[in-house]
């Protein structure tokens, strides 16, 4: 639990025009959700008026912020996940296939099962590098999203495969059924991502954003929709989506990036279509490429037959 308190923060010259969250999260050491919670609440004033996690930060202003007796929103809840799958279990690492529905760790505003948790109660010893709450953790899927993730049992592979995800050297290959007929058949997406400049909670194609480059092909082609196969160069927040989204052809089902809802309902498709199908790597420790693949979900694979045989 942490303890109920008031903290004063005086605005610097050089912290004057950062966002609100953003200033809190640096000067805190807590979290951007847990800063953007705190001014959501009404907890951050500045003469008893109340800022919004948006609120740029007013040079020599005093900052007052209440911060409530609650429990830890990062704390992992160990807990047995019955549809998550353990592909490769070495002595380094554990490839699972992620069911949908889970996270890969715990987050302000998420209670439902992790990986890390789903991992530990297991049984298995997850490397202890990073933030506590993200053990082993060395790359993501998105809640609604299925399949591969590596995570790292001991420290020297934590460190390396940390360092090969940042240089970009693991091959992530995802299928994705779009909507339409992407033009052309194959191509790459070059577009730089970031926050939605009017949903916090999204992302989008911005000027300013972080270089995102998704390599794409068709496998099939259904009229309405069309699977496709998905070669991340980079690895940002919902890039998939939003890359395909951008281009008019969202991921079926993915009413968050402007998918056709009665697609998704004749499809039975509660989430987006999308699973990380394959994944490859050097072995952290022998250095040898090691590749591991992935079958469709349950809800992914009747939403597929279905386009295949026309039944929709």
């Amino acid at each position: 639990m942490s303890g109920e308190r008031t903290e004063t923060l005086q605005v610097s010259e050089e912290d004057a025009g950062t966002r609100m969250d953003a200033f809190l999260a640096q000067r805190l050491e807590i979290s951007r959700g847990q800063a953007a919670l705190l001014c959501t609440e009404g907890n951050v004033t500045i003469d008893g008026k109340a800022l919004g996690k948006s609120r740029k930060a007013p040079a020599g202003a005093t900052i007052e912020v209440f911060i409530p007796l609650r429990p830890d929103p990062l704390e992992i809840r160990v807990e047995l996940v019955e549809d998550l799958k353990i592909i490769a279990d070495d002595d380094d690492y554990v490839v699972i296939d992620k069911p949908v529905g889970v996270a890969a760790h715990p987050s302000p505003g998420w209670v439902g099962p992790t990986v890390v948790g789903a991992l530990m109660a297991a049984g298995y010893r997850i490397s202890t590098s990073g933030a506590s709450e993200r053990q082993g953790i060395v790359h993501r899927l998105d809640v609604g999203t299925s399949g591969l993730m590596v995570v790292a049992k001991t420290e020297r592979a934590y460190t390396a495969l940390k360092r090969a995800f940042k240089e970009r050297t693991p091959k992530k290959i995802y299928h994705a059924v779009v909507q339409g007929l992407p033009d052309p058949l194959e191509g790459t997406i070059n577009a730089p991502l970031g926050r939605h400049p009017g949903h916090d909670w999204k992302f989008a194609v911005v000027e300013d954003g972080r270089d995102s480059v998704t390599h794409y092909k068709v496998i099939e082609a259904f009229g309405r929709a069309s699977l496709v196969e998905v070669n991340l160069e980079t690895g940002r927040t919902h890039q998939i989506r939003v890359h395909f989204s951008a281009l008019r052809h969202p991921c079926a089902g993915d009413q968050t990036y402007g998918a056709d809802p009665k697609l998704a309902a004749a499809l039975g498709l509660t989430r987006q279509w999308l699973h990380a199908q394959r994944l490859g790597f050097f072995h952290p420790v022998s250095g040898e490429w090691v590749e591991y693949t992935s079958e469709y979900p349950l809800d992914l694979n009747n939403a597929l037959e279905m386009l295949r045989d026309g039944s929709f």
